[in-house]
């Protein structure tokens, strides 16, 4: 009984020893009935494992694996680090820029105003003030908008002619009361297309269709406007006009005004420049 306890506690301690890696238990062989240790000695647990050894550092992932929830930084191009910039993405300084929001509304109103019509610098800024811009604002408005002054002289000039006639003189006389200066307005009137015996005989008609003049009367008339007398003598001439005719208008807008003796009219269509026969035709059409 005692053998097979012994027995029993020296196979429990062998099986103990070995799950620890001590000692290797070899039975004895049943004849003999000795047994015999043979210590094994343990592999120790921080010698790494041949074929098996982890690098300590880890292969970096390449640039397009990024692990998820990280950000993947933006890699700086060229144009970034040399200090130039891309063409094309360059960032331009406008007129306005650092300006107040009450210029840069002038500045827009400006380009307006010039995309439909023609001003003068003064002009300009006295229209922008109409508006309720300040004079500040208007003046930037103006000196930031573009505009060439000379070529807003010759549209302007082009403007007028579209609806009235004037000579060289009368055209620039025109565009200075419109705040051009005097060069300015000479740049204007000579590079309009402005053609003196054309404007003189248009003028000329012009002023026959709202009030009667005689040919002399005509002839003053126009070189009062600028017209040469030589360019107003030819529109006298060749405005189709008969005097005859003119004499009895005029004679008729005097007797609309006033009362008139028979003599005391034809004096006065003469004062008017009337020869006496046109004189006394006016009269005489008005039954006097």
């Amino acid at each position: 009984m005692k053998k097979i306890l012994a027995m029993s506690l020296a196979i429990l301690i062998a099986f103990t020893l070995s799950a620890c890696g001590g000692i290797t238990i070899t039975p004895a062989d049943s004849g003999s009935g000795t047994q015999e240790e043979t210590a094994t000695p343990a592999v120790p647990t921080d010698t790494p494992v041949p074929d098996k050894v982890q690098s300590e550092t880890p292969d970096p992932a390449s640039q397009d694996e990024v692990p998820s929830g990280t950000i993947k930084p933006a890699q700086a191009s060229a144009s970034d680090t040399d200090g130039t910039k891309t063409p094309g993405k360059t960032n331009t300084v406008s007129p306005s820029a650092g300006a107040t929001t009450g210029q840069k509304n002038a500045l827009q109103k400006a380009h307006s105003y010039l995309s439909f019509s023609a001003f003068s610098y003064n002009g300009l800024i006295d229209q922008l003030e109409y508006e309720g811009f300040t004079h500040e604002e208007a003046v930037y408005g103006a000196d930031n908008c573009g505009a060439d002054w000379d070529a807003q002289a010759v549209e302007k000039a082009k403007s007028y002619l579209k609806f009235s006639s004037f000579s060289h003189d009368g055209l620039i006389d025109q565009l200075e009361y419109e705040g051009f200066t005097h060069d300015q307005a000479v740049y204007g009137a000579d590079n309009c297309g402005l053609e003196g015996g054309s404007q003189a005989v248009a003028k000329a008609k012009s002023y026959l269709d709202f009030s009667a003049f005689s040919y002399d009367g005509l002839v003053e008339q126009l070189e009062y406007e600028g017209f040469s007398h030589e360019d107003a003598v030819n529109a006298a001439d060749n405005c189709g006009a008969d005097w005859n005719e003119q004499a009895a208008k005029k004679a008729k807008s005097y007797l609309d005004l006033s009362s008139f003796s028979r003599n005391g009219l034809i004096d006065q269509l003469e004062y008017e420049g009337f020869t006496h026969d046109q004189a006394v035709y006016g009269v005489e059409a008005n039954g006097l």
